[in-house]
């Protein structure tokens, strides 16, 4: 188990990028984001996902003003499309999109979450208009500058304030430094 990547760690460390190095993603760390979507679970093991690979700059830029949140999504090396087809819960891609997220971070890679994409989208992308799809996301993958990296603790209510024991109002009884 000596090599196994403290998940823990990256879920303390992880946060939200909109600036990349423009240095490429290799396939094989690309394989290793996309299988980490693939291996999530899904309601009824449904796996309504389809990924989107998408590494043209013209076309990142041309997503990039299909939405009023993402337009650093040109600057990104790769980005990936969430799409789901069919899905009973949009958690599922939810799922997806986090494990994806946290394998990315393993290498040094950042991401975030961009919504609100306009219709267009689809088409620019070859999402099919008819039946029931729906397209999540675009979301941009690269590696982190030094001036984006994490500094300190991440600014977090303490467990004290938002678990509750047995019912709702009665605080856990719980300490710990990490709070």
């Amino acid at each position: 188990m000596a090599n196994c990547y403290d998940v823990e760690k990256a879920i303390r460390t992880r946060k939200a990028i909109r600036r990349f190095k423009p240095d490429p993603i290799p396939d094989e760390i690309l394989f290793r984001i996309l299988e980490a979507g693939r291996l999530s679970p899904s309601s009824k093991n449904s796996q309504p996902w389809h990924f989107i690979i998408i590494k043209d700059k013209a076309k990142l830029s041309e997503l990039s003003k299909m939405t009023y949140t993402g337009d650093f999504l040109s600057e990104a090396p790769v980005a990936i499309a969430v799409i789901l087809e069919n899905a009973k819960l949009e958690t599922d891609g939810a799922r997806a999109i986090q494990n994806m997220t946290l394998v990315a971070w393993k290498y040094g890679i950042g991401t975030v979450w961009i919504t609100n994409f306009w219709d267009k989208a689809k088409q620019v992308l070859g999402v099919p208009m008819t039946g029931n799809f729906k397209l999540l996301t675009v979301m941009p993958f690269g590696y982190v500058p030094e001036s984006e990296r994490p500094k300190g603790r991440k600014k977090r209510k303490p467990l004290s304030k938002i678990v509750h024991f047995e019912k709702f109002g009665s605080p856990w009884e719980f300490s710990s430094s990490r709070q």
